[in-house]
């Protein structure tokens, strides 16, 4: 199974969550303090929803959530063999979950993660890509 993330800077969490629960007619898989996250079926979709009512744009980064860590290693593998610049990330805590992850930025700026949940997490967690627009800058 592997869905394309999409991950959005919100002022008001409870609004977005009503809405985009209608949306997409689905329940966040997962709420914490300024952090929800959908897991949706149809279209195969992670929506991460980041309260951050400052934020200068409300893209925040996007991914790809793969079955396992030999995905992950394998994107990060194929990426560098197309001389695109990586970082990776193993049993990093970010967004209330532990992860391996790649990281790469396309050129317009925007930040694209490949990566895969290995558990669940009790906080939030920091990112290699802090001081970024990224996950858990």
């Amino acid at each position: 199974m592997s869905r394309v993330q999409l991950a959005l800077n919100v002022s008001d969490l409870d609004a977005a969550i009503a809405f985009y629960s209608k949306l997409f007619a689905t329940e966040p898989a997962k709420r914490r303090p300024g952090y929800a996250n959908f897991a949706i079926a149809n279209p195969p979709l992670k929506l991460v929803l980041l309260e951050q009512a400052n934020a200068p744009d409300r893209l925040n980064h996007l991914g790809i959530e793969v079955a396992s860590s030999e995905e992950v290693a394998e994107a990060s593998d194929r990426l560098q063999q197309q001389a695109l610049a990586t970082t990776t990330e193993a049993q990093t805590t970010c967004c209330y979950a532990v992860q391996d992850k790649v990281w790469v930025t396309d050129p317009d700026g925007a930040d694209w993660e490949v990566y895969v949940v290995l558990e669940d997490a009790a906080e939030f967690g920091a990112s290699a890509k802090a001081g970024t627009s990224a996950c858990c800058a």
